[in-house]
């Protein structure tokens, strides 16, 4: 018998069940985390228990308790009991927590704001409404998600690890609604509950985890894993405060806390139960044991307590949904007693504050020896969560660690897991004795490196004494592991010192640094470049003699993204375009774009693409006036460049164009020149100045000409500020022109190029990272190409390149530079931008001077172009069409056959309308049945 709260008092108190009688009363069954007694304090499933449900009551209009629908609790015994597990009764929760049907999503989104968030309808704010929708939306995630890890934990299933500092993910809401194939449907749920959907995807906060390039790939990764049945588990870090939001006061950058958990984070689960131990500082004791073997035991200074936090990432109209597990660092103790009696309040939470400052902000400004040491600290404690994260899991099916190799694939996405290498080594021989050799095959066949990056101070060094300091026993392992690899590079080179020293682990010259580049070579059975000219750059010069040694480990795996999110989600005009032509198998194929070459000169299907992305551009206009108080003109060119602010993306080069279209317009106002709505967004690390200093420049440059009467009409510059991936919504399927003008032979690959290109944006770029192959890819008549090679880069400065002559060579390169030095862009202030010019007169290390006049004439046929609207609704059409090579689904298939040897592992649903848990408790021995 179950008791109903919702049922009228003119109704039965009681509700029959049709259970035996000796089946218990859902009123007396514990929830599941209270069934299963953790005999030996392990977990066994890969995804999180799910915390007990609300009481399944659902209501016809929100916030409203009507009486529910009878719930029906039916168990029956397994057939068979895996092995090591003793299998309670399957229970079936027939409710309204996994229907799909547009009723019972109005139902399950009352309820969970009734029982979740505790408020009726008139007491509701937005946020209540998200947080009840987020809830209904992961309730239908969550047979899938345990579906997925009990059958990568039972059967003989190789999984992808993938280890990143960053996951800049984006929201979730919309992206689940569209992989669950049920966006629609809640959006009808929804409109007839009363509320706009698109004002509740509005508010989720996004999370800050991540900055740029690296974390988004990360993202659109593991959304390719899940919706190619890959199995896989993302580790990563839970930033509390992520990387920072970003203002715009007075033309800086101001950085903002981003307290994007301020109000909780609906997709989570917190799995304490796992936490692990991470140790740091101290020293190692070198002892002989009683069976006379080499032991070492390190002493460490601290202890941190890792505990992970679980979010499901649904693949796209499949069964399979993985687990992103990013750890949080809390101190063992939280509070010392003791001392908060003697009266030491703040030495009373001093562990907690020092422990979870390691989780607190996304690369803390490492301008200081604390800040580095933090760092370090912050990418090893990841690092140490996973690995010992993978050991717990295997070990639950398997008695020894011998064949861990077989079982997990890992990826380092760049330098920042490159630790793993002496953490998984230390893990073997210290913590589980198993013998050097033996470790060093395992750990040698387990990573796999990804390099993403030719800036020589993007390789991550450390330090030998910071290092020391933080992993004394790392250190050691890391001597030896050079030793014993420099001894194999002797034979191979003999009476070779300088081989030797470029390719030690540790740098010898000048303070004595560990590099972790070399690291993760040496530590790794694969490495790869992420756009064939990145990769071609490794092998001749970043990592030259890693190739000579070893050529078989590198390969080329170019970036991809996800057209869910970036076409699919971000663009559904455009979307819908394309599967009314075509079909919507390019939405999983996506080299299916092809077919619409046949219509790029179709005048009916140039209208309808004109309408699509002039409808984009209205939506930009409207969030540009919102957001900065700048009104634009949505039949102008849309000119964007969205990145991070750095030297090497050049967007002081755009800013110099600006000033020479500026200077053109007031000398001859009569000018035939194309109107241009110039749009900038990024961030600039906290302690990057020359970075801030050019936004400042950009800003200050769109103060005088959005204010000038004689050219705002023809010319605007925004900077939108705080730059993410939910402000990314709206600008990628409005650009016209797509701005890649890095120094050739420094961009590793890119992603938004990638975007853009999708979006039917132009390309105007050098031959620098993954532009080298969308140029391949769309023709060259479809992009607008200047700038130097790389050799050709190489060539100029070995020949004594000087930007001072180029500088008194060029009058219109001169008068902007002049402009800017004089003080007309900062009300008379000649030593502001003072260091930028400086550094452009003085050494112009990123070439913008070389590259001035190609840019500015490439800048010429752009403008012509664009006044061709048919020549150019063409040219964006082919664009689209030819990008089908950049899906993430593309670059992990190649992964899965080429580096990780990973097959799909399709997962089977038996009722999909229907909750089946499953409980499996460990045996108190832990032993197989």
């Amino acid at each position: 018998m179950v008791w109903n709260p919702f049922k009228k008092k003119d109704e039965a108190d009681l509700v029959s069940t049709e259970a035996t009688d000796s089946t218990p009363s859902a009123s007396t069954v514990p929830p599941p985390e209270k069934t299963q007694e953790k005999q030996n304090g392990e977990e066994q499933s890969l995804s999180p228990s799910v915390p007990p449900a609300p009481d399944n009551s659902s209501s016809t209009n929100v916030g409203v308790a009507e009486p529910v629908a009878e719930v029906k609790i039916q168990t029956e015994q397994l057939n068979e009991e895996p092995q090591g597990f003793v299998c309670v009764p399957e229970i079936r929760v027939e409710d309204d927590r996994t229907g799909l049907d547009i009723e019972t999503l109005k139902r399950a989104f009352a309820d969970n704001l009734f029982y979740i968030q505790g408020k009726l309808g008139s007491m509701a704010t937005p946020n209540d409404y998200y947080m009840a929708l987020a809830y209904t939306v992961r309730d239908r995630l969550l047979q899938r998600w345990l579906n997925s890890a009990q059958t990568y934990l039972r059967g003989d299933v190789k999984v992808v690890c993938y280890l990143s500092a960053e996951f800049l993910l984006g929201p979730h809401l919309g992206n689940n609604l569209i992989n669950l194939g049920i966006y629609d449907r809640i959006e009808q749920a929804i409109t007839e509950s009363g509320l706009d959907l698109q004002e509740l995807i509005a508010q989720e906060e996004e999370p800050g985890l991540g900055n740029g390039g690296l974390g988004r790939l990360a993202a659109c990764y593991i959304d390719s894993l899940a919706s190619l049945e890959i199995p896989a588990i993302g580790y990563g870090i839970r930033y509390e405060f992520g990387i920072f939001d970003q203002e715009i006061q007075d033309g800086w950058q101001v950085e903002i806390t981003d307290k994007w958990l301020r109000y909780g984070n609906p997709w989570e689960i917190a799995r304490p139960e796992i936490a692990v131990e991470v140790k740091l500082g101290g020293y190692v004791d070198h002892y002989v044991d009683d069976a006379g073997n080499y032991r070492t035991h390190w002493i460490p200074d601290r202890e941190v307590h890792g505990v992970p936090y679980d979010t499901p990432i649904l693949g796209y109209r499949v069964n399979t949904a993985n687990t992103l597990r990013l750890w949080k660092a809390e101190a063992p103790e939280s509070f010392d007693f003791q001392a908060f009696n003697v009266g030491d309040y703040y030495g009373a939470v001093d562990a907690k504050i020092s422990s979870e400052n390691i989780t607190k902000v996304l690369y803390p400004n490492d301008e200081q020896v604390q800040g580095k040491r933090l760092r370090l600290e912050q990418q090893y404690f990841f690092v140490s969560c996973s690995l010992q994260d993978m050991i717990r899991l295997y070990l639950l099916e398997n008695p020894n660690l011998d064949n861990f190799h077989e079982t997990f694939a890992v990826q380092l996405n760049d330098t920042h897991p490159s630790i793993g290498v002496p953490e998984l080594m230390r893990l073997l021989v210290d913590e589980h004795h198993m013998a050097w050799e033996q470790a060093w095959q395992i750990t040698t066949h387990t990573f796999a490196y990804t390099n993403h990056t030719l800036l020589p101070e993007a390789l991550e060094k450390w330090s030998v004494q910071l290092f020391g300091r933080v992993l004394p026993r790392h250190l050691e392992i890391i001597y030896e592991i050079n030793r014993r690899f420099l001894d194999m590079v002797r034979i191979r080179y003999p009476d070779n010192d300088a081989k030797l020293a470029s390719l030690s682990l540790i740098d010898e010259l000048g303070k004595k640094s560990v590099r972790m580049a070399h690291l993760a070579c040496v530590g790794s059975y694969a490495i790869n470049g992420v756009a064939q000219l990145h990769t071609e750059l490794l092998k001749k010069d970043v990592l030259h003699d890693f190739y000579a040694l070893w050529p078989e480990k590198f390969s080329n795996k170019t970036n991809g993204v996800t057209p869910r999110r970036w076409v699919v989600q971000n663009n559904p005009g455009l979307s819908k375009l394309i599967s009314r032509k075509i079909g919507d198998r390019w939405i999983t194929h996506l080299d299916e774009l092809r077919k619409l070459e046949q219509f790029a000169d179709d005048p009916q299907f140039q209208a309808q693409w004109q309408q699509v992305k002039q409808n984009c551009k209205h939506q930009l206009t409207k969030q540009i006036k919102e957001r900065t108080g700048v009104v634009v003109d949505p039949t102008s060119m849309f000119d964007i460049q969205v990145k991070r602010i750095h030297e090497y993306k050049r967007q002081h080069l755009n800013a110099l164009h600006i000033i020479t279209l500026y200077n053109r317009l007031k000398e001859n106002p009569d000018l035939d020149l194309q109107p241009r709505t110039f749009i900038f967004g990024g961030k600039a690390a906290p302690g990057y100045f020359m970075a801030k200093l050019m936004i400042k420049l950009i800003t200050s440059v769109g103060e005088v000409v959005n204010n000038d009467p004689d050219v705002r009409d023809r010319l605007k510059v925004v900077f939108l500020p705080d730059y993410n991936v939910t402000n990314s919504q709206r600008v990628y399927p409005a650009a016209d022109l797509s701005e890649q003008i890095s120094t050739a032979g420094k961009e590793a690959s890119g992603t938004g190029n990638m975007k853009f290109s999708l979006n039917g944006a132009l390309t105007i770029g050098t031959l620098d990272g993954a532009n080298v192959e969308i140029r391949e890819e769309v023709g060259a008549e479809n992009f607008f190409l200047f700038g130097l090679t790389t050799p050709e880069v190489k060539e100029q400065k070995a020949n004594g390149y000087n930007s001072w002559d180029v500088y008194n060579a060029n009058p219109g390169l001169k008068k902007a530079i002049d402009m800017i030095s004089c003080g007309f862009f900062s009300h008379g202030d000649q030593q502001l931008f003072k260091p930028l010019l400086d550094s452009l007169l003085y050494d112009d290390k990123y070439m913008l001077f070389a590259d001035y006049q190609d840019y500015i004439d490439c800048q010429d046929r752009v403008g012509d172009a664009f006044k061709h609207k048919d020549a150019w609704t063409k040219m964006s059409i082919l664009n689209t069409a030819r990008s089908g090579k950049f899906s993430s689904d593309r670059a992990i298939r190649e992964y899965c056959q080429e580096i990780w040897q990973v097959e799909p592992v399709p997962i089977e649903l038996q009722e999909y309308v229907q909750a089946n848990a499953v409980l499996r408790v460990r045996q108190p021995n832990g032993s197989k049945a």
